[in-house]
């Protein structure tokens, strides 16, 4: 019901500005309303306004008085003071930001980025060194120490695979030795997706990070992506005779069997005999690599492979259709949707904050830092921590005990991580606050949410919860009105009836907000409004 109440909320008072200099159209106290906002206000709903008296402005201007009355009753009710509302209006909030906390120009070079990336695979082999269960600053020089010996060892001359066996602790490696087959884009972290198409085919990667550790990796090949494909397959598990037995089901097919009859009579996959042997459209990483190159290597659809064995048996394959990877405005949508599911998301806002951090004016004392590498943390309990730590623009000052704050009961991790990731915190923070200064457009609608929610709670206050619970009142006006209900039973008419009974309730109540409060309207602005319309 809340969102339903915004969103006809935002539809009456969208696309409101305050002009600077601006003539006063009326006042509730000492509070003015200029004619730019009511005329926005009226010109947005003329195309909704179904009749000619809603159209009406003398009509019109009396709603949007009751409406700036109940708005200035519910900031005197210190509705907005709520916690339930200021949780509700922080969530509003951050949906409208997001826009802003995102670059499109960045984002569209990502989902072109993704989509060469999908036209073209990649083979990497990969050695992982984790991290320990609790990082602690020493660790990240330690951990990056190994890694970069590991490396050093492959490019004196060592089998990549040998020293993956070794020593790394992604556990697959044992079997393996670090290879990860061909994959595309979305298949791995960024990181790890990126370090691998980056690398030419042979050469061994820098060191780098994802979330799960630091990782080297070798790319052992390129190729161009066949998409995906629609296959059905016979399988006859590993066991004494098979390939006499799947070489006799071969030369069925050879002679002019049906591939559908063949799988269904002979085929040990049981969920997927009865259909002939379909499988689900797949594509690469989706299948064992031998499965996977033996459907490649087919060109024609209807064609089907010599047997072959995998680690489940010996199959044959047959191409029903295959998918190829569409043109970019093809896919671009499911890019995109993929993108934004993806840690490639975080990405476009890292590039925005890096923008923030070359226009804005950050000054560091990095002197006031030092007393956070104190690991006694009594020592730093009892210190003042008034000290600045850094500005932005020069008026936004971040204290010592900000980010004691924002440590909280972390004082095992590295302090420079933490406090990089805090002042990226509040370099965003300060972004937040200053756009409702400089985009009239967020303000605007951030306002008609604070407005609308506040609306929301003092309807319901006033209104909404009263007429639901005054049972007494409800059957005295079904009473008093019995013919209006066409003498149905009670329960029959009880809506109907609640929102007569709630109109009778905020005609009363507006009228009283009328009475308690000093209403002004300037005549001859409002003579001017309407000579604009023609009324």
């Amino acid at each position: 019901m809340r969102k339903q109440f915004l969103y006809f909320f935002v539809c009456f008072v969208s696309s409101m500005s305050f002009a600077q200099k601006d003539k006063e159209l009326f006042r509730i106290n000492n509070e003015p309303v200029m004619v730019s906002e009511f005329k926005q206000v009226y010109e947005k709903n003329l195309a909704v306004l179904e009749d000619e008296a809603s159209k009406d402005i003398d009509n019109y201007l009396e709603l949007y008085i009751n409406y700036k009355l109940k708005v200035k009753e519910a900031y005197k009710l210190k509705l907005d003071t709520l916690k339930t509302y200021k949780r509700e209006l922080e969530g509003y909030k951050n949906q409208l930001i997001a826009p802003y906390l995102q670059d499109n120009d960045y984002l569209k070079k990502l989902i072109k980025e993704a989509y060469d990336r999908t036209k073209n695979e990649v083979r990497a082999s990969h050695i992982l060194i984790k991290y320990p269960k609790k990082m602690e600053e020493k660790d990240s020089l330690v951990l990056y120490k190994k890694i970069s010996d590991i490396r050093n060892r492959i490019l004196s001359g060592e089998s990549f695979e040998k020293v993956a066996k070794e020593v790394s602790e992604d556990p697959s490696a044992q079997i393996n030795g670090g290879d990860l087959g061909y994959f595309k884009a979305f298949t791995m972290v960024y990181p790890f997706e990126e370090a691998a198409y980056k690398t030419k085919v042979g050469e061994v990667s820098k060191p780098f990070k994802t979330r799960f550790g630091y990782h080297i990796l070798k790319t052992t090949g390129k190729r161009e992506s066949k998409g995906e494909f629609e296959v059905a397959h016979i399988l006859i598990k590993a066991s004494k005779g098979d390939k006499e037995k799947i070489n006799s089901i071969y030369k069925k097919l050879k002679s002019g069997a049906s591939f559908e009859k063949l799988a269904q009579e002979y085929s040990e996959d049981k969920g997927t005999a009865t259909l002939g042997g379909k499988l689900p459209k797949f594509g690469t990483g989706k299948m064992v690599e031998s499965f996977e190159e033996a459907v490649r290597k087919l060109k024609e659809e209807g064609s089907y492979s010599k047997p072959f064995k995998t680690r489940y048996g010996w199959h044959i394959v047959k191409l029903l259709k295959k998918y190829p990877v569409g043109s970019f405005e093809e896919i671009k949508s499911e890019l995109t949707r993929k993108m934004k599911k993806s840690n490639r998301a975080g990405l476009s806002k890292q590039a925005v904050l890096n923008k923030l951090k070359r226009e804005y004016k950050i000054k560091e004392n990095k002197n006031a830092l030092k007393v956070f590498f104190n690991t006694n943390t009594h020592v730093l309990e009892t210190q003042d921590l008034k000290e600045v730590l850094f500005t932005i623009n020069k008026n936004k000052k971040i204290l010592q005990k900000d980010f004691m704050n924002f440590i909280g009961h972390r004082h095992s991790h590295d302090v420079n991580d933490l406090y990089e990731k805090f002042k990226d915190i509040e370099i965003i923070t300060y972004f937040k606050d200053d756009l409702v200064h400089k985009e009239p457009a967020y303000r605007n609608v951030l306002l008609e949410y604070k407005e609308g929610l506040l609306l929301f709670d003092l309807m319901q206050k006033k209104i909404w919860n009263r007429a639901s619970k005054d049972t007494l009142e409800l059957k005295k006006m079904y009473e008093l009105n019995k013919e209006k209900y066409k003498n149905k039973k009670f329960e029959e008419v009880r809506g109907h009836i609640m929102n007569d009974y709630q109109k009778k309730l905020e005609k009363e109540w507006v009228e009283n907000l009328r009475e308690n409060n000093k209403i002004i309207v300037k005549e001859r602005e409002l003579k001017k409004f309407k000579k604009i319309f023609n009324q």
